[in-house]
């Protein structure tokens, strides 16, 4: 049984993961939003390409906030502790909009949208438009994921997958629906985006409900020492801020291929296409290994050092030997699928065709730009596991250099893979592929001091105790001295 956990220590692991193992229908419910817009047979090409960087440049905002999920795994043991992780997402949710409000009116969006991705007015305008409707999602996901990491705390990761869950099924519905509206004729980007929101309305009001229900009256008013004491708003944001950071990093880089792959083919209809085939790849690509993301989520809930646990008690057979075998089943799985999808002949195309309702002659450009995606799995899962480590041992401060190696990776593929002749989503989804790897590595880096760290101190307290004991050792027992204080006494 080399590979495989117990029964009870992978039960209690795929409970945990699922409640992130949903990313796999969510990616279904972005080629539901992309099919939303490529329904629209009349500048179904520009659409996508206006779509797909409003969503790229929200998902930037987006990002660092639904990683408070784990500030609510980690921190939140009481109601107090609640109330401050969810005024740290209203001020970042009003944030977020207030920016959202900058780039759909003022000249920086003209700037940032227009100049620098070198696209015309027709795209540029329609692009600010969308980024001016979703300007409230931010704030619903952040509160949402909030809430989701509570749950997980609290063993009702069920809870949070049903919701995710209900949220890919909003979207593919009410896409289905709006179809059939004025909307195509008058307002087709409001399709994807009014069913965006309508799925996370249901995710964040269910999770919501979820933590009246099942735990609200049950945690206390504050934390006392058993659980490790009262977390403050600056504990909470020093924790969040480098997985912050990474994420914002990770969601940024989908805007600069965007941008460095339509300035590399001159804003010409050449480059509008290329946007639009990331956008439609992307989901697909996803799929199959963006579930692997959310393995970290797995350590900090088997912290046995944490008593403010949860998931935690006595007869747990989970051990860190077990989360390694269970990631690497993960990885083997998720490789698996993305060559069965990607690499068997018109699979890929099928997809695209059927799911996301593109031409088949797009689907072939997408071919390779999806084959490259094929090799994602291996860098996120290393990233993944060894981030869920550090999140458990509470030093997330080491990981802020990964997202720096990341960006510049990224931007130095960009600049160099064009003079080696790649061009278009396949120079997009290439600089993609390493920067992950030159993420990962700088993470396993850090693992990698740390756990130096660790074994060097936990040397030094085993010296120590030794030569405690060794000292212990060399004093005569206390009858000992007895004994030998009455020989002298009689010697005398």
């Amino acid at each position: 049984n080399l590979l495989v956990p117990s029964e009870t220590s992978c039960r209690r692991l795929f409970l945990v993961l699922s409640t992130h193992a949903t990313l796999l229908p969510l990616s279904v419910s972005h080629q539901a939003l992309n099919r939303g817009i490529a329904a629209v047979k009349e500048d179904a090409v520009e659409m996508l390409a206006s779509y797909g960087l409003a969503y790229s440049l929200m998902k930037f905002f987006t990002g660092p906030m639904s990683d408070f999920k784990n500030v609510g795994l980690v921190f939140v043991n009481s109601k107090r502790d609640r109330t401050k992780a969810v005024l740290c997402m209203v001020v970042a949710g009003a944030v977020a909009a207030v920016f959202h409000t900058l780039i759909a009116y003022s000249d920086l969006g003209y700037y940032i949208i227009n100049k620098l991705h070198h696209v015309d007015e027709s795209v540029g305008s329609k692009t600010r438009r969308a980024f001016l409707y979703l300007a409230a999602f931010p704030f619903m996901d952040a509160m949402a994921w909030t809430h989701a990491g509570i749950l997980l705390k609290h063993k009702y990761s069920f809870l949070v997958g049903c919701a995710s869950i209900s949220d890919v099924i909003a979207q593919v519905v009410f896409v289905a629906i709006l179809l059939h509206s004025h909307l195509e004729c008058r307002e087709p980007l409001l399709i994807p985006i009014l069913s965006l929101y309508m799925g996370a309305l249901v995710r964040c009001t269910t999770l919501c409900l979820g933590y009246y229900r099942n735990i609200h009256d049950v945690i206390p008013d504050r934390s006392g020492p058993e659980m490790g004491g009262e977390a403050t708003i600056r504990k909470m944001l020093s924790f969040w801020w480098p997985l912050a950071l990474i994420l914002a990093t990770q969601r940024i880089s989908r805007p600069i291929v965007n941008l460095f792959v339509s300035r590399d083919l001159g804003g010409s209809s050449s480059a509008t296409e290329a946007v639009a085939i990331l956008t439609a790849t992307y989901p697909v690509g996803h799929m199959p290994y963006g579930w692997l993301t959310e393995i970290r989520a797995v350590y900090p809930a088997f912290d046995k050092n944490n008593p403010s646990n949860k998931l935690v008690n006595t007869n747990s057979t989970v051990t860190a030997t077990h989360i390694k075998k269970f990631t690497f089943v993960c990885m083997a799985l998720s490789l698996t699928l993305c060559f069965v999808m990607f690499w068997t002949p018109n699979v890929s195309e099928k997809i695209l065709v059927d799911i996301i309702g593109v031409d088949f002659a797009f689907a072939e450009l997408c071919v390779v730009p999806l084959r490259i995606f094929s090799f994602f799995p291996v860098p996120v899962t290393v990233r993944a596991h060894l981030t869920g480590w550090l999140m458990t041992l509470k030093k997330t401060f080491v990981l802020a250099p990964s997202s720096v190696l990341r960006i510049i990776v990224l931007i130095t593929s960009l600049i160099v893979l064009p003079y080696l002749g790649v061009h278009g989503a396949t120079l997009g989804v290439g600089s993609l592929l390493a920067g992950f790897v030159g993420e990962s590595t700088m993470v396993a880096i850090a693992a990698c001091y740390v756990y130096r760290k660790q074994k060097k101190k936990r040397n030094e307290n085993e010296a120590a105790t030794e030569g405690e004991d060794s000292a212990m050792t060399d004093m005569p027992h206390t009858e000992e001295m007895t004994d030998i204080v009455e020989m002298r006494e009689e010697n005398e």
